[in-house]
C-alpha cells in the first residue's frame, strides 16, 4: 500500500494527523539533517499501521516534506 505523508520537521511537538485515506501530515522534533527526520517519520508511521520501521519505505521525496510510503497491507 502506498501513502502520501506531508512533513514538518523541527516542530515542538511530534503529531500524526489523517488527511484522507491515504495521506497523512506528520510533525517531527527531529531536524531535517542527516536523515534524522526521515527516520523518526517512519517509526511514527510504522507504530500508526503496527509494522515495523524496517517495512517502511520512502518511495519518493526523501530530500521534500512531500514524501510516497510504502507500507505492507495489513489484514
Amino acid at each position: 500500500m502506498y501513502i502520501r505523508v506531508r512533513v514538518s520537521a523541527g516542530a515542538k511537538k511530534e503529531s500524526l494527523s489523517q488527511s484522507t485515506k491515504d495521506s497523512f501530515l506528520v510533525s517531527v522534533k527531529e531536524k531535517a539533517e542527516q536523515n534524522l527526520a526521515n527516520k523518526r517519520v517512519l517509526e511514527i508511521i510504522a507504530e500508526h499501521f503496527g509494522v515495523s520501521p524496517k517495512q517502511v519505505r520512502i518511495i519518493s521525496g526523501h530530500h521534500s516534506p512531500g514524501k510516497i510510503l510504502s507500507i505492507p497491507d495489513t489484514k
